[in-house]
């Protein structure tokens, strides 16, 4: 049904006006949780910052695609039909005019500030996720014949040795499966192979909640999946041949895949490797080969915004330890009526796993906390269980609520 000229919305309202709402933390906590959402809220005026969770909004601890800081996009909203006076919105853009070339260049370059990345690598906005480059690695950097260690502490990283199987010689050097992928391996200890082209691990296992917590210093590449930890605390790259994240954890919407590739490592290109693969045409063409996923890039500079306004990772990083050891206490000091699987020594501080003393209880657990706003709590289907995913975007008020319906599901389960 169209809509009059005059019509005022909550939305309209919001882009002529930005709010700060603010509330208690302490007097949030205090309410009972079924009572919690009628709680009043203050408005002040801002004309930088916006405002933060409104009731409208549910806690989704999804662990991709996942949520994104209201901030941004709030942001992304104000600028949705007129981006910056350009007369059109970013997804009508050409990805050559001056407008997008902006976008794409400051996100770039906001990107190399948040973790000091040199001029020796090329940094790509790419499509096809993460699984695409399992392919792509092995096709750019490897010959048929070169053999490759992959440590696999989980399934993505399972996922990416099976597809270097097709391209090169790879060897799991080690593996979590036997003990359900709850730990992760002492690297001076591993055999490894003395002509291996490059060590592939999975930085953070989204699924089984183990998470690198000092990486290798193996005497071939190290090359890294980051895509559930990018971006989520500071990295030194140069320890690094190749970085790669899909982007819909911490920094974006689904549909954009970054790749950070040592420059010395483009251009010998298996013969083999389809055109849209090959790290050489992308860096050539600074990402703009083909028609990229604007959009996407166009947010994921947008949050690259936000963490830079945060203080850059070292501090993004202490906003989620925070998160994380709050969340992890409440699952230790349950006594055993929630457990976690993983080594105390490798918790992701992104993707949190556990497992309830009744198992039946389950799904009324996640039935439950979705009539409290707060969505995809069930784990993955290949482990069951729960799984919260607190990535940076997700606020501490989220995970403080979750925390006060666990309590309170125990005292009424327990």
């Amino acid at each position: 049904m169209a809509t009059s000229a005059n019509t005022t919305t909550p939305n309209t309202l919001l882009l002529k006006n930005p709010s700060i709402f603010k509330t208690s933390t302490s007097a949030f906590h205090a309410f009972p949780i079924s009572k919690r959402l009628s709680i009043s809220i203050k408005c002040s005026h801002s004309a930088t910052v916006v405002a933060p969770p409104t009731q409208d909004r549910v806690f989704n601890f999804a662990a991709g695609p996942a949520t994104l800081p209201e901030n941004v996009l709030r942001k992304a909203e104000s600028e949705l039909y007129n981006w910056r006076g350009a007369g059109m919105s970013v997804m009508e853009m050409s990805h050559r005019g001056k407008e997008f070339m902006s976008i794409i260049q400051k996100a770039e370059s906001d990107l190399r500030k948040l973790l000091d990345i040199s001029d020796d690598y090329a940094v790509l906005f790419l499509q096809g996720g993460a699984t695409t480059q399992f392919a792509s690695i092995p096709l750019n950097i490897c010959k048929p014949q070169d053999p490759v260690d992959y440590i696999v502490t989980g399934s993505w990283g399972d996922k990416a040795f099976k597809e270097a199987t097709k391209y090169c010689k790879p060897k799991v050097i080690w593996s979590g499966k036997s003990d359900k992928y709850t730990g992760i391996p002492d690297f001076n200890a591993l055999d490894q192979n003395s002509d291996s082209r490059y060590l592939h691990i999975c930085a953070n296992e989204t699924i089984h909640g183990v998470e690198f917590k000092d990486y290798p210093t193996p005497a071939a590449l190290l090359v890294a999946d980051m895509s559930s930890n990018f971006c989520s605390k500071p990295v030194d790259v140069s320890k690094f041949g190749i970085i790669y994240a899909g982007a819909q954890k911490n920094v974006g919407p689904s549909g954009v895949t970054i790749v950070i590739v040592r420059k010395d490592l483009i251009g010998d290109a298996q013969e083999i490797t389809p055109v849209m693969l090959d790290y050489k045409i992308h860096a050539d063409n600074n990402s703009l080969y083909n028609t990229p996923p604007c959009y996407g890039i166009y947010m994921c500079g947008l949050v690259f915004e936000d963490l830079l306004a945060q203080g850059g990772l070292v501090e993004v990083e202490k906003k989620n330890i925070k998160k994380a050891q709050i969340l992890y206490d409440a699952i230790d000091e349950s006594n055993g009526f929630y457990r976690s699987p993983v080594e105390k020594s490798v918790r992701s501080l992104m993707n949190v796993p556990f497992t309830l003393e009744k198992a039946e209880l389950e799904a009324e657990f996640v039935k439950e906390a979705a009539k409290e706003k707060m969505i995809q709590l069930k784990g993955h289907r290949s482990v069951g269980g729960m799984r919260a995913s607190i990535y940076n975007a997700m606020p501490l008020a989220g995970v403080e609520k979750l925390v006060a319906f666990m309590k309170d599901f125990q005292a009424r389960h327990g």
